[in-house]
């Protein structure tokens, strides 16, 4: 069987080959980064490592572009209250975003362009989209895209025009000629900071967000790559101007797949900063060891909505001691996956039936519970090895089953002050690297005015 993939351009599953034989290229928008992530942003990015995972278990080779928007309307409001420059701020939530999903065996990103990286390439797109009468010129310096020039604009998100300017809510202002239309490039403000702004034919300005995605996708894929990928919330209006933009330029596809993961819900609404009902992933790590908080993630399927609660963070636990306790009952035998093995068999048909983590995860349970009989090293090798796909069951078995409570407070505390000593060194990452490796341990570390203490993940 060969691996399907829903199309969201198509609204249906599609058998998937790349472009390249042998080589995926894909692109996911990434973060706009202003504030610490939370478990949404999770969700998402998760998603999608999951995908290049198992684009690669399954013999390809995969160039993962996720980009950062660096700079926007929130940026700057943000890095204006701190008293800092826009870099400054960008500077250290990245590092915080790769510190937290680092944290959740989220691999990094073959390439990871920064939106301040490629304004020329902006620039230069839009400059195509003017001559090629897809783009103008407004009478307060911002260039604005032409929605109705663009025959194929809806193609996305399935709504036609006239239902999207029967559900529009503001009237056509800002010298825009259609209220549908979308700004490439905002025109420079008085009142904004000298790092936001960047001269142009076009007159001092920045980007809008769109073209951002639009210039950063082409510049390190190409004009036509295999997946685009994000969050649902991105379909309309981000993706289908995405679409409008690069096709209006190139004349060319995009993007042959078209794939959205679901929101995360919290009392069923949506996990959002806008609604304050969002849980940084800091938080969430204070609380739970980081493989709990990404089986809860990878044991839903990256389409359907995601439950947010403490009692599912502890079933996850539990259930994933469960398959733990498994691999400590015999040492797994280093094991290549053999496909044709009923269960890695299933595995991969579950896999290829559009990333099927649940069914998945299912195989894993079934897999333990033969380890349980028959305490084959082979077969807990190729539980652990199955289980890698999904960036699960690597660690020390019986350390995980300890969650902390059976480990030597001699040994913890010689951790904890050495991690003191790192920081007073001013190495940050052997410090974090120490904070991590006790969380793998079941270990959460709490830092007070008092000094450092320490408590068993739940």
């Amino acid at each position: 069987m060969s691996l399907r993939i829903y199309n969201t351009l198509s609204r249906a599953l599609e058998d998937f080959s790349p472009l390249e034989p042998g080589h995926v290229r894909m692109y996911v928008c990434g973060m706009t980064i202003y504030d610490l992530c939370h478990i949404g942003h999770a969700r998402m990015m998760m998603a999608f490592d999951v995908v290049q995972r198992w684009l690669k278990a399954s013999g390809m080779r995969v160039t993962y572009v996720r980009n950062i928007t660096d700079i926007d309307d929130k940026i700057i409001k943000r890095a204006l209250e701190r008293g800092i420059t826009i870099r400054q701020l960008t500077d250290e939530m990245i590092a915080a975003m790769h510190q937290d999903i680092g944290a959740l065996g989220i691999e990094p990103p073959s390439v990871e362009p920064r939106a301040t990286e490629y304004v020329p390439q902006m620039l230069s797109l839009i400059g195509q989209l003017e001559g090629k009468g897809l783009a103008y010129r407004a009478s307060n310096g911002d260039v604005n895209y032409s929605v109705r020039k663009f025959a194929g604009y809806g193609k996305l998100s399935g709504k036609s025009l006239d239902e999207l300017r029967a559900g529009e809510r503001v009237a056509v202002q800002d010298g825009k000629e259609d209220p549908l239309d979308f700004v490439l490039w905002k025109s420079a403000k008085a009142d904004e900071p000298d790092d936001a702004k960047w001269a142009s034919e076009f007159g001092t300005g920045r980007p809008g967000w769109h073209i951002e995605c639009s210039a950063m996708s082409c510049a390190t894929l190409g004009e036509t790559f295999d997946i685009h990928g994000g969050g649902a919330d991105l379909q309309f209006p981000h993706h289908e101007n995405e679409i409008a933009q690069s096709e209006g330029a190139t004349g060319k596809p995009l993007a042959k797949f078209w794939v959205h993961n679901g929101f995360v819900r919290v009392d069923n609404e949506k996990m959002s900063k806008s609604l304050g009902n969002f849980f940084t992933i800091r938080d969430v790590l204070q609380q739970y060891d980081a493989e709990t908080v990404r089986f809860f993630i990878v044991r839903a399927h990256y389409r359907s909505a995601l439950n947010y609660s403490d009692a599912h963070l502890d079933d996850a636990r539990q259930a994933l001691k469960r398959l733990y306790t498994a691999l400590s009952l015999v040492e797994p035998a280093a094991v290549a996956v053999d496909w044709s093995n009923p269960y890695a068999a299933r595995f991969k048909a579950a896999m290829d039936e559009d990333f099927g983590t649940p069914e998945a995860v299912a195989v894993l349970f079934d897999l333990a519970s033969e380890v349980n009989k028959t305490r084959s090293a082979e077969l807990a090798g190729l539980l652990k090895a199955l289980a890698q796909c999904l960036g699960l069951l690597q660690g020390d078995p019986k350390a995980f089953l300890q969650a902390g409570a059976g480990l030597d407070e001699a040994a913890i505390q010689a951790q904890i002050a050495a991690r003191a000593a790192a920081k007073a060194a001013k190495d940050f990452a052997e410090a974090d690297r120490i904070r991590q490796a006790l969380l793998a341990q079941g270990i959460v570390l709490k830092d007070s005015a008092a000094g450092t203490t320490w408590e068993a993940a739940q």
